[in-house]
């Protein structure tokens, strides 16, 4: 087979025959199958096969006793299963469009990609499918945190959460991959030098069943994203810890000479923050800094961001201290450790993001894929 279109399944039963149904409709040209890897606790393996009986291209199902990985141990089985030149990835929820599959196929072969992302976040693609506000609060928060932890790996990617992806089967190591919960996609990106492009695509509203997603799949992803990323999380982490000790130390000695609890507050935030502008430039973001912006522009967005950082922190030092029993010294410490993550989004995100070597607008034409849309 050319392509084989995997497709992870946990209880999705209402919607396996009008999924493959509309894959038959854009994929009925021959070299092409269709993978189900089922972890599914209900009838969903009956209507795969019952689907299989009667579907014009091959439909293979590998149901799994033991889901090892979750969603990501069940898409790597499936590229394991595979021998064509191209896997596509998808859910079996319909809130990945079938349609789309010839774009990312004829743009990764176009453009001589190893793997082309279906991204919301791209013009002309759009997350509304998501239940409500929250998931999509959390869902781009989830992306700004990731793409802040991987600057250089994510530099061509605005959608490394998505689940819909297509990719060169022999460029992906498997057996490097450690797969665990829902973003398999964020894995293969980060432990591989691969060639990215994306095209856009609208994620659909879910028509039966319900989302899998929960505290803990988060607390996997959280996991995942810690110990694919931790070496530069780690050197900001140790950075922000001698600057928060410095800081405290700093203030803690000008209140012991009678100096005002604010006064001190904001003397030890100037210090510290040079301090730590120091540190990083030399040891945390030293391989970003040829982004085509200067010393002093970085120094500037930092110190400008930190400054404002300070004054909001003091502001909140000053209402906690003044209305609750809490020590000024230990209030200051708390606010330090929430600060921590907003400045390391930050300074990944903008004073050392490096800038794309791809462009970001789709080059394949979705003209054919509006067509078919409106003929359906």
């Amino acid at each position: 087979m050319d392509v084989t279109i995997i497709i992870p399944t946990f209880n999705e039963a209402p919607n396996i025959e009008i999924l493959v149904d509309r894959i038959v409709a854009v994929m009925n040209s021959g070299g092409v199958e269709v993978v189900f890897v089922d972890d599914s606790t209900d009838n969903t393996p009956d209507i795969i096969r019952q689907v299989a009986a009667r579907s014009t291209i091959p439909v293979r199902l590998i149901h799994r006793d033991d889901p090892v990985g979750g969603l990501s141990g069940a898409v790597r089985e499936g590229i394991s299963s595979s021998t064509g030149t191209w896997c596509v990835v998808m859910d079996g929820d319909l809130q990945h469009p079938p349609e789309l599959i010839p774009v990312l196929l004829a743009s990764g072969a176009e453009q001589h990609a190893d793997i082309v992302v279906a991204s919301r976040h791209l013009h002309g693609g759009s997350s509304t499918g998501l239940d409500n506000r929250l998931r999509r609060f959390i869902s781009n928060g989830s992306i700004l945190l990731t793409r802040a932890m991987f600057p250089i790996k994510l530099r061509n990617v605005t959608d490394p959460m998505t689940g819909f992806f297509a990719l060169r089967r022999d460029s992906v190591d498997l057996a490097g991959l450690r797969p665990r919960g829902f973003k398999i996609l964020l894995e293969i990106l980060a432990r591989g030098s691969l060639v990215i492009v994306e095209e856009p695509f609208v994620f659909g509203k879910r028509v039966a069943g319900s989302s899998k997603a929960d505290l803990r799949q988060g607390l996997r992803f959280v996991t995942q994203l810690g110990a694919l990323r931790f070496g530069r999380l780690s050197g900001f982490a140790a950075v922000g810890a001698i600057g928060a000790i410095a800081n405290v130390a700093i203030m803690a000695g000008l209140q012991a000479v009678g100096v005002w609890y604010l006064t001190a507050a904001l003397a030890a935030a100037l210090v510290t923050i040079v301090g730590n502008f120091v540190l990083l430039e030399h040891f945390v973001f030293h391989d970003l800094r040829e982004g085509g912006r200067s010393g002093w522009i970085r120094f500037a967005q930092s110190f400008v961001f930190n400054g404002s950082e300070t004054a909001l922190r003091t502001t909140a030092l000053w209402l906690l201290v003044e209305s609750l029993p809490v020590s000024s010294l230990l209030a200051q410490a708390l606010l330090l450790a929430v600060g921590f993550v907003v400045r390391f989004v930050y300074h990944s995100r903008v004073v050392y993001r490096p800038s794309r070597s791809t462009s970001p607008h789709p080059s394949v034409s979705l003209i054919a894929l509006d067509g078919m849309a409106q003929e359906r």
